[in-house]
């Protein structure tokens, strides 16, 4: 019992950890399409890469608030984990390591050094998103391990309560059949005491015989 309720606390802490980030990072992926869009609207193609990448990171972070609710989130959870943290290590290797080739091809109009601060800027939020996602990543994993254990627990536990209901009728049967058989041997033995009383050993030995 003991055991179960340390699980159950490390469990809720987990939960609120992972609410916490998906929280955070939420934020982070509404934050991503400012500096993207402040530099060209309409966007280029890269701009639009840009910000498709925010928008799966945004729906992975709200889809996190409720992946534990049905096994389907979950696994589109994960999913949109994977694929926007492998779109955001790109983005963010893009415009680390090619950063005027990257502001070219988002054909900002903005004076360069504008331009370069609001590319850098999102260079910086990519970095932060992708630790954050592995982090809410890593941590979905755990909760998802925790509910299966939990899940795993209740059953054993409502096996062993089976089983010691099983237990208890079995016992409760055999000490009523044995009352029942102390009973029968009881009667039995004060209607021979009535017999005897009644009609002495002659009477005795004649119910003895006509059994």
């Amino acid at each position: 019992m003991a055991a179960s309720n340390s699980r159950r606390n490390s469990c809720s802490f987990i939960n609120l950890l992972l609410s916490f980030l998906n929280f955070i990072l939420f934020i982070l992926s509404a934050a991503s399409f400012a500096p993207t869009i402040s530099l060209k609207m309409p966007p280029t193609s890269l701009g639009w890469a840009f910000l498709t990448i925010s928008s799966i990171s945004l729906l992975s972070s709200f889809i996190g608030f409720y992946s534990r609710l049905a096994h389907f989130c979950y696994i589109t959870h994960v999913s949109l984990l994977l694929a926007s943290s492998t779109g955001q290590l790109l983005g963010f290797l893009a415009l680390f390591t090619k950063e005027e080739s990257s502001i070219s091809m988002l054909g900002s109009r903005r004076d360069p050094r504008e331009a370069k601060v609001l590319v850098r800027l999102e260079c910086g939020v990519l970095m932060a998103m992708f630790v954050m996602q592995m982090g809410v990543l890593i941590l979905s994993f755990a909760v998802h391990s925790c509910l299966v254990r939990e899940y795993e627990g209740l059953e054993a536990e409502r096996d062993a309560s089976v089983e010691k209901r099983r237990a208890k009728i079995a016992r409760v049967q055999e000490e009523s059949m044995a009352n029942a058989e102390k009973i029968v041997e009881l009667k039995n033995r004060e209607f021979d005491d009535k017999m005897k009383s009644k009609y002495g050993n002659n009477g005795s030995n004649w119910m003895k015989n006509d059994v």
